[in-house]
């Protein structure tokens, strides 16, 4: 009996706890706002450092405005304007990416030996370099892209004769915030730079001046300036662009199944 008893009244008190988050703190024109919505709110406020002093008040409030707006926004049918809808795509897309996959990201590991394999044995090296650009639109015209490479073309001819003059020819020419000091970039990792622009000076030396190479920049002459050694990396920001790499692969495998089961058809020319 009393064993009873016991269970009767664990059940009523969890019962009422549950209840209690359940209970309606404020209702903004009918819509309700739970005990339970509130406290997982005010949590997650009191973690952020702000200029607002943050109080039980402060918060309910801000769930109230969020509401208002909200009920507005449906109002207007704003939550069915293009833009907004594609926002909300873009949130389902990583939100999905990141249910399915985030248990896996957890087991990528990063090692001392796998920064020195893409650093040295692959060859993905820190440079230091600087360029001088001719910048084209997003969609130049065949008569402006023949334009820029034969400007670039003749600064690079120049170059093979006057080397010492990049510099110079940089601070007159280049199209970019760098001409100034000589187009000088100062070290960059390979991420950092457009994947045509590193691969262009990928496992070459110091001094070394390339031909004319276009980006969706424009044309670029690039001349190499140092090489930094594995020892003067910041390993934890390799460790990273590694990790970012194992993610990547994963999510495109990932996404390589899905493709396999669907339906996709494209047609006409891009």
């Amino acid at each position: 009996m009393k064993k009873m008893i016991f269970v009767l009244v664990a059940f009523m008190m969890m019962a009422a706890a549950f209840a209690q988050k359940d209970q309606v703190v404020a209702t903004v024109n009918g819509r309700s706002i739970t005990k339970k919505q509130f406290e997982e709110y005010h949590l997650q406020n009191l973690k952020f450092v702000g200029q607002r002093k943050i109080t039980k008040e402060v918060s309910l409030q801000d769930l109230i405005k969020r509401e208002l707006g909200i009920q507005k926004a449906k109002k207007t049918g704003l939550d069915k304007d293009p833009t907004v809808v594609a926002r909300q795509e873009d949130i389902l897309y990583h939100a999905q990416i990141s249910k399915d996959l985030e248990d896996e990201f957890k087991k990528i590991t990063v090692t001392d030996d796998d920064v020195k394999r893409y650093y040295e044995t692959e060859g993905n090296k820190e440079y230091r370099t600087a360029h001088i650009l001719y910048r084209l639109r997003a969609e130049p015209t065949p008569s402006e892209v023949e334009a820029a490479l034969d400007q670039s073309m003749a600064i690079y001819t120049q170059l093979q004769k006057s080397p010492e003059d990049f510099a110079k020819l940089a601070n007159k020419f280049s199209q970019t915030t760098a001409a100034p000091v000589g187009g000088d970039l100062g070290f960059q990792p390979p991420t950092r730079l457009a994947p045509e622009y590193f691969e262009a000076i990928k496992g070459q030396k110091v001094g070394y001046v390339t031909k004319p190479v276009r980006t969706q920049m424009g044309y670029h002459v690039i001349k190499i300036l140092g090489v930094k050694s594995l020892d003067q990396i910041d390993k934890n920001l390799y460790k990273k662009i590694i990790y970012d790499r194992k993610r990547d692969a994963m999510i495109e495998s990932y996404f390589a199944g899905l493709q396999k089961g669907a339906d996709v058809k494209i047609n006409g020319n891009l």
